[in-house]
């Protein structure tokens, strides 16, 4: 067999030329991942555990000092002896939290929490204020956790203490940088920190008890410290038992729960059976947070362990040291200990890159919160959400100058109104549902949500003074802008339901203006008329809306020296309003004669993103809005990418302009993405059958390739042409009748048919078809 003549072939596509700024995105975030990547990854309990806890666990190292901080100032020593009843106060919420979420992940098995549970059964609407609640919680946890790393690692390495904000700022930026190149959650990594530290605090605990019974441990004493916190020296007790001051202290302990509800979050990340199994690591991560939390508690109220006002050392970090000792032994297990907290901490941060996202895609979804945080980025990230949670982290931290103290005050609101909308809902659901033992699970669920409540009435209380009057004025602010962003999108569902109704589409126009707007004479322009032209209207006319008289006068000289032929317009706009000038004009066309239509073309001239900022305004798309407001017209913004049209004219001067170095790159990263293009678009093909571009004109063949676009065929639904392609060109193929319905964009397709070469494109018409890959999309990840 003879193969095919070079004019029988397909030519193979042209390559289109990347951007500098995709190059440098390529740089900077890696290769684009393709959606095939994107599966989600079943974890086992073991794992589970140390990935979904870090965030709960990780209270441990602030939750004990934040009560201290309050009490000692007022109570003096005797807060060391109040600290133990607040914490088994805490304990004993704890307990009941547990109990509620663990029939929250048997009866919700898909990711969202207590948003899905007060979705489910209060409707979209109420469930905002679960939304905002853990939108404000996600946001500050990643500045509470990364400043509470920071100071286990300048507890450790002194002189860095006074760079703690700049040093918590660069993790949050590196973790969001790690976080757009596509960083998971998942694995044994991620589990690591959380056993490490649950270890080495047991190890502690264990060893501090141990000591406390045999030999005896010995204690700080605050008088004699310098740069603690101040400690009240009169009749403590009296004092520190006044109900403010109970109810700050037990206000600041309530962080110590923070994390409690993100296994409830992520319950499709468990292995089947999900409810069962979330179920169980829920119910180990409460007992060894509640362990954690009493051990420490017990060993600050036996070693007199002193805040410092500075943030650092913490009161983790003074206990390991007396518990520890000072031996080379003693010292070498102080420094893990340390390593184990800011590890758990810079991991318990990175959860909320995670969480934050994913919710508010969810929301998004739910048309409460902009389309585009539904959008995955370059590497199958929710890359919007990462980039918002970032911007208000590193905001939140600057404010409070990364004070994990001055943090606390915004934190427990969220978190408990939370606890308090799942408490509900699952109230709620057992009403409805009235299944076995459905009164029983009720009272645990609406104590649950009670008590809740009457924590964020605490906090919201006894913490006002000290910053949480921000979060009670923001959150019913953020509940009433999803409200309202929610009433934008719901006004323009009505509005399309009336168009699928009225089928205004069907409503011809006996006449079509067609306005070509002039600020200069240039290529943007003639771009435009050419445009305006290919449309065919009945008039097609020139606007220059004159602001300045020479300038409108050098335009008209323009316009004559050029010979345009399309009449030019000048209309005197003193006033400079050019969106009223130009809405004027558009009325008056369409009041000349009935069923008119009218387009108004707005030339732009763009360049690269970062010089088209400096070099043009935004006028075309006031200009643009102005048009919108008037019935029957429409704008159109005709760009013109004036480099792609420098670099035609003079590709060696550009070329040179853009020097070697960036052409360098662009080269390697070139080479790059045709192995990424081979990976994501091109998968393997059977040698035995031909390449698209081997194709002979008028042979019957079989081919195969990777379906990249097809378009339907009148109310049959099904492909009229589907596209395929391998790695050396493109087929367009065709069905007879009711056939392809199946196909969709991503599989693989291997069609047989009669080849025909039009033009240089190669078609496939009446052909059979059989799927070599099942959908892609099928069983992928949220």
């Amino acid at each position: 067999m003879t193969g095919p003549s070079d004019g029988d072939m397909v030519a193979a596509p042209r390559d289109i030329p990347e951007t500098v700024g995709y190059g440098l995105k390529r740089l900077l975030l890696g290769k684009p991942l393709i959606n095939e990547r994107l599966r989600a990854e079943k974890l086992s309990n073991p794992v589970a555990l140390g990935v979904l806890a870090p965030d709960a666990i990780s209270s441990t190292a602030y939750g004990t000092e934040e009560i201290l901080i309050e009490l000692l100032p007022a109570a003096g020593l005797a807060a060391f002896a109040l600290l133990l009843p607040l914490t088994g106060v805490i304990l004993a919420i704890l307990v009941l939290v547990a109990a509620s979420y663990r029939q929250v992940v048997m009866a919700y098995t898909r990711a969202g929490g207590s948003y899905v549970v007060s979705r489910e059964n209060f409707g979209p609407r109420v469930a905002q204020v679960a939304a905002a609640a853990l939108l404000i919680d996600y946001v500050v946890t990643v500045a509470v956790q990364a400043a509470a790393g920071t100071v286990a690692v300048v507890s450790a390495v002194r002189p860095l203490g006074p760079y703690s904000l700049e040093i918590t700022v660069t993790i949050v930026i590196l973790m969001c940088w790690a976080n757009l190149r596509g960083l998971r959650e998942a694995g044994r990594a991620f589990a690591v920190p959380t056993y490490f530290f649950a270890g080495m605090v047991l190890l502690m605990i264990g060893t501090g008890l141990v000591r406390e019974f045999t030999v005896g441990l010995p204690q700080y004493h605050p008088a004699t410290l310098a740069g603690t916190v101040p400690v009240h020296q009169g009749s403590g007790l009296i004092a520190g038992a006044t109900l403010l001051i109970f109810l700050r202290a037990f206000a600041n302990g309530g962080s110590s729960l923070t994390g409690v509800e993100a296994i409830s979050n992520t319950v499709n990340s468990f292995r089947k059976p999900q409810g069962v199994n979330a179920r169980r690591v829920l119910t180990v991560m409460a007992c060894l947070l509640g362990s954690l939390l009493a051990g420490v508690a017990w060993l600050a109220h036996v070693t007199h362990a002193t805040p410092y006002s500075a943030g650092y050392p913490s009161v983790l970090s003074e206990i390991a040291r007396l518990v520890f000792g000072n031996g080379s032994v003693g010292t070498t297990m102080y420094v893990l200990m340390q390593i184990a907290t800011a590890a758990i901490l810079f991991t318990g941060a990175n959860t909320s890159f995670n969480g934050f996202p994913a919710l508010a895609s969810f929301v998004a979804e739910d048309r409460f919160l902009p389309r585009q945080l539904t959008t995955r980025g370059h590497r199958l990230v929710f890359s919007n959400g990462i980039i918002i949670l970032t911007v208000l982290a590193v905001g939140l931290l600057v404010v409070t100058g990364g004070s994990v103290n001055a943090l606390i005050p915004f934190y427990a609101i969220g978190v408990f109104t939370g606890f308090a909308m799942a408490g509900y809902g699952m109230t709620k659901h057992h009403l409805r549902q009235r299944e076995p033992g459905w009164r029983r699970r009720l009272a645990v669920n609406f104590s649950a949500g009670v008590l809740a409540t009457l924590v964020v009435g605490i906090f919201a209380v006894a913490k006002f003074t000290e910053g949480a009057w921000l979060v009670v004025i923001v959150f019913p602010l953020l509940v009433l802008a999803l409200m309202r962003l929610n009433r934008e999108y719901r006004s323009e569902a009505a509005i399309l339901e009336e168009f699928r109704t009225n089928r205004p589409e069907q409503v011809v126009y006996a006449h079509h203006h067609v306005f070509a707007l002039v600020n200069a004479v240039d290529l943007a322009v003639l771009e435009a008329l050419r445009y305006g032209r290919s449309m065919r209207p009945d008039d097609l006319v020139a606007v220059h809306l004159m602001v300045d008289a020479a300038k409108a006068k050098r335009i008209q000289e323009r316009w004559e020296y050029y010979g345009l032929t399309v009449p030019l317009r000048v209309v005197d706009c003193p006033d400079r309003r050019l969106g009223r000038a130009l809405q004027r004009i558009v009325l008056e066309a369409l009041d000349e004669q009935p069923r008119t239509h009218v387009t108004v073309l707005l030339p732009r001239r763009s360049y690269a993103p970062l010089l088209g900022r400096l070099l043009h305004d935004r006028t075309a798309d006031r200009l643009s809005r102005a048009v919108s407001e008037v019935p029957h017209a429409a704008a159109t913004i005709v760009p013109f990418d004036v480099e792609a049209e420098l670099r035609r004219a003079f590709p060696d001067e550009l070329e040179a302009r853009l020097g070697s170095r960036i052409d360098a790159a662009l080269t390697r990263l070139s080479r790059e993405e045709e192995a990424t293009v081979d990976e994501a678009e091109h998968p393997e093909i059977n040698s035995a059958t031909p390449t698209i571009s081997a194709l002979i004109n008028g042979q019957t063949t079989t081919v195969e390739g990777r379906v990249t676009d097809t378009a339907e065929r009148g109310k049959s639904g099904s492909p009229r042409v589907v596209e395929i392609s391998d790695h050396t060109g493109r087929l367009s193929v065709s069905f007879p009748d009711g056939q392809g319905a199946d196909i969709v964009v991503g599989q693989t397709l291997s069609v047989t048919g009669g080849v025909r070469r039009e033009r240089g494109h190669a078609t496939m018409v009446d052909a059979r078809y059989r799927i070599l890959e099942a959908d892609p999309t099928e069983d992928r990840a949220r």
